[in-house]
């Protein structure tokens, strides 16, 4: 039997995301990101596509790495300006039943104690609808937005990371029992005292003495994702993610980043076909191959090369401003984003990227493959990267929103339910029961979490 194909909605609290200058299309619409009926109409297309989730990018800072400023980003809206994601998903939750919400929390600049009552409050009000992307962050700009010098190094940003954690865990799974909230009435008493109790954490990065300030939410912790897929990022992933995020454009760059991520999670005692991976993909369908091809022609018209290469000189730390477009790039270490500075040197030795390639790839849904085509050969390819790879999803970038979407489900999802691939129902439950099976509502035993459990203390 095929593998069950996963399916998140790439999206970010912002105008266009990952395709610049694609606002300018007449049919997109990300430009209203401000509005909430935007996140209304997207959240009810994505359940309407039985979609697993919305994936919320979010950065703290402004891309000013491409010549030295940030005026590439604000020309052309790269990722700039930009809303707080977490605040659209209540209003998304209450138009849906089943679709998931994973949100990226940047924690290099915001202490474990706040964040973790912000997430079990959105546990609360989503009825376990929630996921954490995990990022340390890679931008300068964020750092000094944040009061900082700059940012901490790379390596170390994840060290603070793993004991962030820690933190978290023991705020969300050891601070209250299970039946600590009692609400009795005729006795009045709301919480028994002696069923919560204070965490103390003393450790390098952080001191933390205190009751985690909410009941226990229906998944405790959030299904956790993690996107960072350097050498370090991927240790981080094995020991802490339930799903990975990873973007390259080739399958041999994403497989072999899946093979050692397994490999890393079964070290650490954990299933490794329960780290669910998922890469990054954008789809442009159409009823004929023809016209899905003369779709994404008349969507290139649109890119701003500019635009796309502000991005990436974020995302890699080097600024291309200073190559020739038909200069080759070059790996250099820095502590921007090191897989993507990989992906584009040393991780496949069969393809080298010029300037002028990068901002012509990665105009359209980042750094990651454009897939075209009717939809019997969208699903093919769909169906190749899953068994050729052994991911387990797509996070799905669009051109423009929501057509991208929209496209997708109206053309895609039923070809892909017609052989098989893809779920007619959701799973009743949370986020986490979706996609685990009913009854895994907290984090598996062989996660690092249940060591912080108060029966485990």
């Amino acid at each position: 039997m095929a593998k069950q194909i996963r399916l998140n909605a790439f999206d970010m609290n912002c105008v266009a995301h990952q395709s610049s200058g694609m606002w300018r299309h007449p049919h997109d619409r990300s430009w209203t990101y401000k509005d909430l009926e935007y996140w209304l109409e997207l959240a009810r297309v994505l359940e309407r596509g039985k979609f697993d989730g919305i994936f919320l990018a979010d950065v703290l800072g402004v891309y000013d790495v491409y010549g030295g400023s940030a005026d590439a980003a604000l020309r052309n809206a790269t990722q700039i300006p930009v809303n707080d994601p977490f605040l659209v998903i209540p209003a998304m939750a209450v138009v849906t039943e089943n679709l998931a919400f994973g949100v990226t929390g940047t924690l290099s600049y915001e202490s474990p104690f706040q964040f973790a009552r912000r997430m079990s409050t959105l546990d609360h009000l989503t009825k376990g609808r929630i996921g954490w992307n995990i990022v340390t962050g890679y931008l300068e700009s964020a750092a000094k937005g944040a009061g900082l010098d700059k940012q901490s190094a790379h390596d170390l940003r994840y060290d603070i990371a793993d004991e962030y954690m820690q933190v978290a865990y023991k705020l969300w799974e050891g601070s209250w029992d299970e039946a600590a909230v009692v609400r009795d009435r005729k006795a009045g008493i709301f919480t028994q005292p002696r069923k919560v109790r204070k965490i103390d954490h003393k450790g390098e990065h952080y001191t933390v003495n205190a009751i985690h300030l909410c009941e226990p939410s229906p998944q405790r912790t959030p299904v956790l994702y993690q996107a960072g897929a350097s050498g370090k990022g991927r240790e981080f992933a094995a020991r802490h993610a339930e799903c990975v995020f990873m973007a390259a454009p080739t399958k041999q760059i994403i497989a072999n980043s899946v093979a050692d991520i397994r490999r890393r999670a079964a070290a650490h005692g954990r299933n490794p076909a329960e780290v669910l991976i998922f890469a990054l993909a954008t789809v442009i369908p159409g009823p004929t191959d023809e016209a899905a091809k003369a779709k994404l022609e008349e969507y290139q018209s649109y890119v701003s090369h500019e635009g796309a290469l502000a991005l990436v000189s974020g995302w890699t730390g080097i600024d291309f401003s200073k190559y020739a477009l038909d200069d080759v790039v070059r790996y250099i270490e820095n502590d921007a984003i090191r897989s993507t500075v990989e992906t584009l040197t040393v991780a496949d030795p069969d393809r080298s990227w010029t300037i002028r390639q990068i901002a012509e790839f990665a105009g359209i849904g980042g750094m990651a493959p454009v897939i075209v085509g009717s939809p019997s050969k969208v699903v093919d390819e769909l169906i190749s990267w899953v068994r050729d790879t052994d991911i387990d999803g797509f996070n799905l970038a669009y051109a423009v929103t929501p057509e991208s979407f929209t496209d997708f489900v109206d053309l895609i999802v039923p070809e892909m339910q017609r052989r098989g691939v893809y779920k007619r129902e959701y799973t009743p439950g949370t986020f986490r029961e979706k996609l685990f099976g009913q009854g895994r509502i907290r984090l598996a035993a062989d996660h690092p979490a249940q060591l912080y459990r108060h029966s485990a203390l």
